[in-house]
C-alpha cells in the first residue's frame, strides 16, 4: 500500500516554511530587517535554538543574510532577476524603454483588473491611503515626495492583485525604474501640468478599483502608461530640439 508514517516536523521547519511564505507573499521585503533574534522567538513561541537553525537554514536557501553587528536581512533575491550585462543592454537601448512601457501597460492593466475583483477590503484602504499622501505631496513644491508614492502606489495594486509571481517580477521591474535604468521617473514630475495629468489618471484608477469595477480599472490604467509613453516621448524630442539649438547660438556666438 502506498502509504507512510506521518513525521512530526520540527519546530525549526515550521519557522522556515512562516518566513518563506511571507517571503514569497512580498510581506518581507528584499533587504528587510528581521526583528532581534529574542524578540522574533518570543512573537513565533519557539525557543531561540529553534529559531537559529530555522534561520541558518534559509540562508543556506540564500533568503536570508547575515550582517555582522546589523542583524538578519532578507535577502537582495529581486537582484538576480536579470544579469548586470542584461541591465546594462537596457540602459544603453532606446527599444527597452518602449518594451518596458509595454510590458508595464499590460501587466499594470491585468493587475489593476485583479485588485478591483480580488482585493480585500484591507488591499483597497491601502490603495486609498496611499493615493490620499500623494494627492497631499501634490502641493508640495518639491515633486520628490510625489514621486516615490508613484511607484507605491502602483506596487499596493500589484499587491491587492493577490499573483505572487507578477508581484516579485514588478518589484524587480521597479526597482530596476528607481535606479534609473529606463528613465529618469523624476522627470516626469517636474513639469506641473504633467503632475497635474499624473494624479488625475491615478485618481481615475484608484476610482475604479473602489468602485471594483474591473473594466474601468483596467482601461484606467492602460491610459495612464500611454500617457508616460507619450511624455516621455515629447521629453525625449525637446531635449534633442534643445540640442541642435544649442548648437546654433555655439555657432552664431562664434561668427
Amino acid at each position: 500500500m502506498p502509504f507512510e508514517k506521518i513525521a512530526a516536523e520540527k519546530l525549526s521547519q515550521s519557522v522556515s516554511r512562516q518566513i518563506e511564505l511571507l517571503i514569497l507573499r512580498g510581506i518581507l521585503r528584499p533587504g528587510e530587517r528581521l526583528p532581534a533574534e529574542r524578540d522574533l522567538a518570543e512573537r513565533m513561541g519557539v525557543s531561540r535554538p529553534s529559531l537559529r537553525e530555522a534561520l541558518e537554514a534559509l540562508e543556506l536557501k540564500g533568503l536570508l543574510v547575515t550582517r555582522p553587528g546589523a542583524g538578519c536581512f532578507v535577502a537582495e533575491v529581486l537582484g538576480n532577476a536579470f544579469a548586470p550585462a542584461l541591465v546594462e543592454l537596457f540602459s544603453a537601448h532606446d527599444d527597452a524603454v518602449q518594451d518596458y512601457i509595454a510590458f508595464r501597460r499590460d501587466l499594470e492593466s491585468l493587475a489593476a483588473d485583479r485588485a478591483a475583483r480580488l482585493g480585500s477590503a484591507t488591499d483597497l484602504e491601502v490603495i486609498a491611503t496611499i493615493f490620499t499622501k500623494m494627492e497631499a505631496a501634490h502641493l508640495k513644491r518639491d515633486p520628490s515626495d510625489e514621486a516615490a508614492l508613484d511607484a507605491e502606489f502602483h506596487m499596493a495594486i500589484i499587491e491587492a492583485s493577490h499573483n505572487i509571481i507578477m508581484l516579485h517580477m514588478m518589484r524587480s521591474m521597479f526597482d530596476l525604474l528607481k535606479q534609473g535604468v529606463f528613465y529618469n521617473r523624476q522627470m516626469m514630475f517636474r513639469n506641473r501640468i504633467t503632475r497635474d495629468n499624473l494624479l488625475d489618471q491615478h485618481r481615475a484608477i484608484n476610482a475604479a478599483i473602489q468602485a471594483r469595477d474591473p473594466s474601468a480599472a483596467r482601461a484606467a490604467a492602460a491610459l495612464h502608461m500611454d500617457y508616460v509613453e507619450q511624455a516621455l516621448a515629447e521629453h525625449a524630442k525637446a531635449e534633442r530640439n534643445e540640442a541642435i539649438a544649442r548648437q546654433r547660438i555655439e555657432h552664431e556666438r562664434s561668427r
